[in-house]
């Protein structure tokens, strides 16, 4: 037993040396389930055998492979709908005014996993064409997982992804089938960009993004970790901007960086006295961006 214990911790520090995520006693059961297809595939028997070899040399593969097959790439189409409902109703319209003059909106999905928040987001501005005609609306979705972005980019989903969250309605108007499964429209496709980025590195663009959501994720790191993670958050959020959370997580406690929005649960903004980088005069929505790439051109609707 002994032995066994020695194999999971070197398996949690591999997950938490490349992600950030932090594997408790509680969730270790997860190791051996999540590896089982693996276990196959190399013909490993057991989860010390996969720890020595491990930490043989240049088994950088076999390491990338165990960090994907621990993720949790869990979600689906309006995940949490009422949250939706929310930015659909206050969060969007109250950046529309906002906006007025550049009529331009760009929004971040940290963790985004397979796509599916970041398409929701874009069916959303597609839904309401009249609201947001001649807008350029850009969304740019991170996941830690290079897996769950290639998927994310292909934008295409099984018959049990498709019918997860979304109506007939939705599915039909935004989707296509294909030999390779249900294809997202080209008009939902074209506003969204997908990147692999760990939550903890530099925001990809400072200070730009009107809105960042970062649902279910935090829920994975210790307390230092997350506080980190609060101010990777902060540092690309502009100084008027959302954040919003999942159901389980919250601000109180963890981080001085934000405060809780008016329009309800799971909604933030920067406190005024955060020091962000736009109140603090060093960079403001849209400007050129700092330390990370541009979007490609976005479309309007």
């Amino acid at each position: 037993m002994a032995l066994e214990d020695a194999s999971h911790d070197i398996i949690a520090d591999l997950l938490n040396a490349r992600t950030g995520q932090t594997l408790s006693e509680s969730r270790r059961w997860r190791i051996s389930s999540a590896l089982s297809g693996l276990f196959r595939e190399f013909g490993i028997e057991n989860v010390d055998q996969l720890a020595c070899m491990l930490e043989r040399p240049g088994e950088h593969r076999l390491a990338t492979r165990v960090v994907e097959a621990l993720l949790n790439n869990e979600t689906y189409f309006f995940r949490d709908h009422a949250y939706f409902s929310t930015l659909a109703n206050f969060v969007l319209p109250e950046l529309a005014k906002k906006r007025a003059e550049t009529r331009k909106i760009s929004i971040w999905s940290a963790g985004c996993s397979t796509g599916q928040e970041v398409l929701s987001l874009a069916m959303i501005f597609c839904e309401q064409p009249g609201r947001w005609a001649d807008w350029t609306i850009e969304i740019l979705g991170t996941d830690v997982s290079g897996k769950a972005i290639e998927q994310a980019r292909t934008g295409t989903y099984s018959q049990f992804e498709i019918q997860r969250g979304i109506s007939v309605a939705q599915m039909l108007n935004f989707f296509s089938e294909t030999p390779q499964g249900w294809k997202v429209a080209e008009k939902i496709l074209s506003m969204t960009r997908f990147e692999q980025r760990n939550i903890l590195d530099f925001p990809p663009a400072p200070g730009r993004f009107d809105l960042v959501m970062c649902r279910n994720c935090l829920l994975y790191f210790d307390p230092d970790t997350r506080r980190n993670a609060f101010e990777r958050l902060a540092g690309g959020i502009a100084s008027d901007g959302f954040l919003m959370l999942g159901a389980g997580e919250t601000v109180v406690g963890q981080t001085d960086r934000f405060e809780p929005a008016s329009c309800g649960s799971a909604m933030y903004v920067l406190k005024a006295a955060s020091g962000s980088p736009n109140a603090s005069g060093n960079l403001s929505p849209h400007n050129a961006l700092a330390g990370g790439g541009t979007f490609s051109s976005g479309h309007g609707l």
